[in-house]
């Protein structure tokens, strides 16, 4: 349950911490959204022998890391714990032990330094993403659609306000992100295998295999990719045996990404008409998750947004996969809205972004 917070109105600086998955990060901003300092330590080298994340591991690792990383974030931008106006912690949907670990710690120096603690959900942290001063042009105003494509989450989303959001559509199966990582696997790539078939993808033909488009031409703007992924699979299994050649690797993994490209802007036209009935106020499309990061993906959504009237904004490649300068730009947004969370706000493994909680008290 959310409360008030009068004295918040005039938002200082804030501390952000993002512990929801592999990636340990925090942030200190400023009451304008001005990045003071950041830091982020990737847990590659803790998770690649197993070929995914442990959650037990990545757990374990934000606790060894994060102390040292908020000092050093504060030392960075020049304050003391104590000039800070709040500090905000994503408190889900992610991984509960981590999201334990950052929430924690973040409620634990709230409390000793008498702040507000704002619990984030991380969804909510890339949807505001947009709106950090400088990173578009004019800013972005609500409403706004939001395309959210991770390795956990695939959907639009209508952004009418602060807490406000409403979903349009979404995945029946797999999230593009997992899409890749699970084709990515098959083809024998490292882990993480998005940006390894991204990169492979480079060097094929995409045009070589014919391979499914889910949805594609059906009204709404659902998603699936599950029939996709074992489309790569079969293909795979009626192989010639032996080691996969590379440029045969290339052209499966070009014909992928391109499968997906085209559904994504197939389903993007059925979303940005949609939005556009309802809130005809709207010019942004925005894209935000670790695959907005993918080039193909972005260039394909530009000429879709373009030829509706609408523009793309899609934050800089480190702001696309997870980083605690979205969540403190989050808290920042709360915070001027006067909202905060008790000590007792529990982090959880799910959390939609229209979940009732998310409305401003």
């Amino acid at each position: 349950m959310q409360t008030a917070h009068p004295a918040a109105s005039g938002a200082g600086p804030v501390l952000g911490i993002e512990t929801s998955c592999d990636e340990t990060a925090v942030a200190v901003l400023d009451g304008a959204g001005r990045v003071l300092a950041e830091r982020l330590r990737t847990q590659l080298a803790e998770h690649a022998r197993f070929g995914g994340v442990v959650p037990e591991i990545a757990a374990r690792a934000h606790l060894v890391y994060l102390p040292e990383m908020a000092r050093a974030a504060l030392a960075e931008a020049g304050m003391a714990p104590g000039d800070l106006a709040a500090i905000a912690a994503a408190s889900g949907p992610g991984l509960i032990g981590g999201l334990i670990v950052g929430a924690s710690f973040a409620k634990g120096l709230a409390l000793a330094l008498k702040k507000p603690f704002i619990a984030i959900n991380h969804l909510e942290a890339h949807a505001l993403t947009a709106r950090l001063p400088g990173l578009a042009a004019g800013g972005v105003a609500f409403p706004y659609l939001l395309l959210l494509v991770s390795g956990g989450h695939c959907q639009f989303v209508a952004v009418e306000g602060l807490g406000r959001y409403r979903r349009l559509g979404e995945t029946l199966d797999d999230a593009v992100g997992e899409a890749f990582d699970k084709v990515a696997k098959l083809l024998g790539l490292p882990w993480p295998g998005g940006p390894a078939l991204e990169r492979l993808a480079a060097l094929g033909d995409a045009r070589r295999y014919a391979l499914p488009r889910p949805m594609r031409g059906r009204a709404g703007c659902d998603f699936s990719f599950s029939g996709l992924k074992t489309a790569v699979a079969l293909l795979l299994r009626d192989a010639a045996p032996g080691p996969l050649a590379p440029a045969h690797a290339a052209d499966i993994a070009a014909s992928f990404q391109l499968a997906v490209v085209e559904v994504l802007a197939d389903r993007t036209r059925n979303a940005l008409a949609l939005f556009a009935q309802s809130h005809p106020a709207g010019t942004s499309l925005v894209i935000a998750g670790g695959v907005a990061a993918n080039r193909a993906i972005r260039e394909a959504l530009a000429a879709s947004a373009a030829a509706t009237g609408f523009r793309l904004i899609a934050p800089p490649l480190r702001l696309c996969t997870d980083n605690a300068v979205m969540v403190a730009w989050a808290g920042i947004e709360r915070l001027r809205a006067g909202q905060s969370d008790p000590f007792d706000h529990p982090p959880r493994p799910r959390w939609p972004l229209d979940a009732p909680d998310m409305a401003l008290a």
